[in-house]
C-alpha cells in the first residue's frame, strides 16, 4: 500500500507538470520570465497522455487497495491529494485549447 502510494503523488506532480506544457510557458511570458529556454516544454507535450493515465491507474489502484486492506488517516490524505492533482492535470489538459486561448487575448 505504501508503495503505490508513494508512486501515485509523485506521479499527480510529473501529470499536473505535463498537463501544464503549453499553459505554462505562456503564463511565464506574461510575468516576463519568457527565454529560449520555455522551447523545453514542447518536448514534454509528447508524453501527456501516457504520464497522465499511468497516473491516474496508480492512483485508481491505490484507492483500491486501501478500500480492501483499511486504509490510514495519513495514506487517506495523501492519496486524496494526489487524486485531486491528477484531476486537475486532466481538467487542464482536456481544457488546453480554451485555456490557451484566453491567455492570449490576456497578451
Amino acid at each position: 500500500m505504501n508503495k503505490i502510494t508513494g508512486f501515485g503523488l509523485p506521479f499527480s506532480f510529473v501529470a499536473l507538470g505535463v498537463a501544464t506544457c503549453c499553459i505554462l510557458p505562456m503564463t511565464l511570458m506574461l510575468v516576463g520570465l519568457g527565454g529560449s529556454w520555455l522551447a523545453i516544454f514542447g518536448t514534454i507535450a509528447g508524453a501527456s497522455v501516457p504520464v497522465l493515465t499511468a497516473s491516474a491507474i496508480l492512483i485508481g489502484l491505490g484507492w483500491v487497495l486501501a478500500v480492501l486492506r483499511g486504509i490510514a488517516w495519513r495514506q487517506k490524505w495523501v492519496l486524496g491529494g494526489a487524486t485531486f492533482l491528477t484531476g486537475l492535470a486532466w481538467i487542464i489538459y482536456l481544457n488546453e485549447a480554451s485555456i490557451n486561448m484566453q491567455l492570449i487575448e490576456m497578451m
